[in-house]
């Protein structure tokens, strides 16, 4: 069997260049993750729609009761389009919703944007104010635990935090109530704010909510953080730092904190978004007047719409601190723009 001879280049051929892709900067992998977070968001309406048509029962009859006739809950029906076919109804709503009407209560009567607005404003006070003390607390006990990793501290911290993310936040809630506020009498248990209300009142207010939502929140950022510094400590470069004579505290703070940005920011920006759409529990134990409230509220009363437009605006919400996390990992970490 003999050899094939190797094929010589055609002498005077022109080279073809190769075109090689180009770098997606920062503005398009930004215009990417707006697009993407576009088409999940439609996606998501078009689940909360389908849902909410599938459920059990009639919202007619929901409305008028057992007794109702049926010439009443046809007239009923026909007030509120349910006699259309389910893609005509999804098509004006989320026409309605593009246009910035989130449609009227059935139970009420009210417009739905209009009730929204100042409950969707409680929520995220009470969820910025907790994000306020999660955060910096969260980053300070794992800088702290990556410190003194393998130490007591570190064993006494990854042992409350752990205890803290095993606790249910109804649970957690009621503990926090029966010692707090029926125990020492230090907090109310209920968490009712008003627009007359001083910015003291509203954080005494929401003192016993604002805890729970920490702990539930803290210790799944404080892990994390350890996590992504004990990890970028194990590097070439930090034992350079180290051989070099700078203090631990300098080593992390300045060497080994801004690589470990990117999985720190993701982690905070996830909790962040569970803290606005996580609420709903600890509103309905508090009685907060917030959206998850609002929703529980009308979900009782079968109040398709309200359900339909606090559904879409929690996954707006998560969709959005997702995105803000993404940029803000792309800015920290420039390597993450030229993915291989």
């Amino acid at each position: 069997m003999t050899d094939t001879p190797p094929v010589a280049p055609i002498q005077g051929a022109p080279l073809i260049p190769v075109r090689r892709r180009r770098p997606c900067g920062l503005a398009c992998m930004l215009i990417r993750r707006v697009l993407m977070g576009l088409v999940v968001l439609w996606a998501i309406s078009a689940l909360i729609f389908a849902g909410t048509q599938i459920l059990p029962g009639d919202v007619a009859t929901a409305m008028l009761g057992q007794q109702a006739t049926p010439e009443a809950v046809e007239g009923i029906r026909k007030e509120l389009g349910l006699e259309r076919p389910p893609v005509v109804r999804y098509v004006a709503w989320l026409s309605g919703v593009l246009h910035g009407d989130l449609g009227r209560s059935t139970s009420n009567k009210q417009d739905i944007a209009t009730s929204i607005a100042p409950r969707l404003a409680n929520t995220m006070f009470l969820a910025s104010v907790a994000a306020a003390i999660a955060v910096p607390l969260a980053i300070l006990l794992g800088l702290i635990a990556a410190r003194f990793a393998g130490t007591l501290a570190d064993r006494v911290i990854n042992i409350v935090t752990l205890a803290a993310i095993s606790l249910p936040e109804f649970f957690a809630g009621y503990l926090l109530i029966a010692f707090f506020s029926i125990t020492l009498g230090w907090f109310p248990s209920g968490s009712t704010v008003s627009d007359g209300m001083g910015l003291w009142q509203r954080l005494s207010a929401i003192a016993l909510p604002t805890a729970t939502l920490v702990i539930a929140v803290l210790g799944h950022m404080m892990r994390m953080t350890r996590a992504a510094l004990l990890n970028v400590m194990s590097a070439p470069y930090i034992e350079t730092a180290e051989l070099k004579g700078l203090s631990p505290w300098r080593v992390i703070w300045k060497h080994a904190l801004p690589n470990a940005l990117s999985p720190i920011i993701n982690v905070v920006a996830l909790n962040m978004a569970y803290l606005v759409v996580g609420v709903v529990v600890v509103e309905v134990i508090f009685v907060y007047p917030g959206m998850g409230q609002y929703m529980v509220d009308h979900v009782s009363k079968r109040d398709v719409p309200v359900v339909q437009a606090c559904g879409l605006i929690f996954a707006a919400v998560y969709i959005l601190l997702n995105l803000v996390a993404d940029i803000a990992a792309v800015i920290a970490n420039p390597r993450l723009r030229h993915p291989r």
